[in-house]
């Protein structure tokens, strides 16, 4: 293991162990060349977001083939489309405007990736090959709490939240170079297990994640002493008593 892979193995654990997460982060590449040793990814899926989930555990590449059920993640990832992807684009487009889920005036809005990449790689944080352009965290409210304030401090503004498609917060941490938040969509959580109804997706750019590990790992520590502190005043107040901030905080020492 490279001095590379271990940073990337150290800040997997950190996040893991701070935030504690029940799912690995995943990491995501985009690249014209397959890195040696990483094997393609095996399977059908019936949706691109599939890979997230499978990512989590082993490494591999996908190419625009790989996607073919899913042509909005084709889309959305700017992967080369086969006419048949165009086709069902195109349909999946017609369907969503008669449903006003995707109506034409909303199209603009979806964000898609600037660069055309021919591969896709998906890993752990802990195991990938390449620098990882956007990591990818399966996470509750509780978490989502910790990151948005380390988001806060990062980014100095609040963290854009996103809905439909699920896909499309791969281009635009990427094209922002600025995390976001997926609510997911229908699909996605149709697609994977484990995007459940208390899970959401909150993606940090790459080029930024020691800096999000470093305000993760600090913000996570304070969140556990001051959850104590207004543990200990909610009980106080309750039980008939009026401590001040200083009487609360000598109360956590005891």
């Amino acid at each position: 293991m490279n001095e590379t892979s271990k940073n990337y193995a150290k800040i997997a654990s950190l996040l893991t162990n701070c935030l504690n997460l029940s799912q690995s982060p995943v990491a995501i590449s985009f690249t014209d060349a397959i890195p040696n040793g990483v094997g393609r990814h095996v399977g059908d899926v019936s949706a691109g977001c599939r890979f997230w989930q499978d990512g989590a555990m082993t490494v591999f590449a996908t190419s625009s083939s790989d996607h073919q059920r899913c042509a909005i993640g084709v889309y959305t990832h700017h992967l080369q489309p086969t006419p048949a992807q165009q086709t069902d684009l195109m349909g999946a487009l017609k369907i969503f405007g008669e449903l006003s889920y995707v109506r034409e005036e909303d199209l603009p809005l979806i964000p898609v990736l600037q660069q055309q990449s021919a591969h896709v790689i998906y890993a752990p944080l802990a195991e990938t090959p390449l620098p990882p352009q956007i990591v990818l965290l399966f996470v509750n409210a509780s978490q989502m709490l910790i990151l948005s304030e380390a988001a806060q401090q990062v980014e100095h503004g609040n963290t854009a939240a996103m809905g439909r498609p699920a896909c499309a917060v791969v281009p635009q941490v990427i094209n922002t170079g600025r995390a976001a938040l997926s609510l997911g969509c229908c699909g996605a959580r149709a697609y994977l297990d484990t995007l459940t109804d208390d899970t959401a997706i909150f993606a940090i750019p790459g080029a930024k994640l020691d800096f999000y590990a470093e305000r993760i790992e600090a913000l996570a520590q304070a969140n556990s002493i001051l959850t104590r502190f207004h543990h200990i005043r909610r009980e106080e107040i309750a039980a008939g008593k009026s401590p001040s901030i200083q009487d609360s905080l000598k109360a956590m020492g005891a």
